[in-house]
């Protein structure tokens, strides 16, 4: 892997073709700019890897007022120990901090940025980002199970309905589907075609659906199957 960015979904729509007048639906992401916080080497860390950073952050300050009670602002922002991180890279505090395998790794420099413009109308991608949450949900929702009859004599209509056998072995088996927490996991759709990329405006035109709500942060990587 050489390319990378982390980007922000802004949401979806659609574009035309101008070339054969096909209407394509296109989920536009806000990617980058990031910043390469750190470069690990072969020599000194036993791996080679780029580490980059997304989307500013406030630093966390604490001071004490005369009765030497304390006060904390930004409570959740950049902590000291983060600071020096991020000021050993000559950079400002990051919210997001991924780390990519870059094969390339050597070529990037501390404080580098990383844009859309990395990516070309064309590139294969794979993206990663967590699914939207749908809370408690049943087997017919989570795993497009038939449902009973709806008749009055049926008293079955959405149940999971049999657990597996009685005497042998008498219990339920591992991976049984059942009813359960649906969505907010880690998902990645593969090989899917970069439409546009606008480095002015940092945007990328990705083909059609990619995980996660409006504002979620994801993980673009060249695709593996290209």
């Amino acid at each position: 892997m050489k390319k990378a960015i982390l980007a922000t979904k802004v949401g979806m729509t659609q574009i035309f073709n101008h070339e054969d007048g096909v209407l394509i639906p296109v989920t536009v992401l806000q990617a980058g700019p990031c910043v390469v916080t750190q470069v690990k080497t072969v020599e000194n860390d036993g791996y080679s890897a780029v580490q980059v950073g997304y989307v500013d952050k406030k630093d966390k300050i604490v001071t004490k007022d005369g009765s030497g009670r304390k006060a904390i602002a930004h409570r959740n922002g950049v902590t000291k120990a983060e600071k020096g991180h991020f000021d050993k890279a000559g950079v400002s505090g990051k919210r997001y901090v991924k780390e990519f395998r870059f094969d390339n790794a050597e070529e990037y420099a501390l404080a580098q940025e990383i844009k859309a413009d990395i990516f070309a109308a064309g590139d294969k991608v794979d993206v990663s980002g967590v699914s939207k949450g749908k809370g408690y949900a049943s087997t017919i929702k989570r795993y497009n199970a038939q449902r009973g009859p709806m008749g009055h004599g049926s008293k079955s209509h959405r149940v999971v309905g049999s657990m597996g056998s009685s005497a042998t072995p008498s219990s339920v088996k591992k991976g049984k589907r059942m009813p359960g927490h649906m969505g907010a996991v880690n998902v990645t759709v593969q090989n899917v075609e970069v439409v546009r990329a606008d480095a002015e405006k940092n945007l990328l035109l990705i083909k059609g659906a990619v995980p996660g709500p409006k504002g979620a942060i994801l993980v673009i990587k060249e695709s593996v199957k290209a």
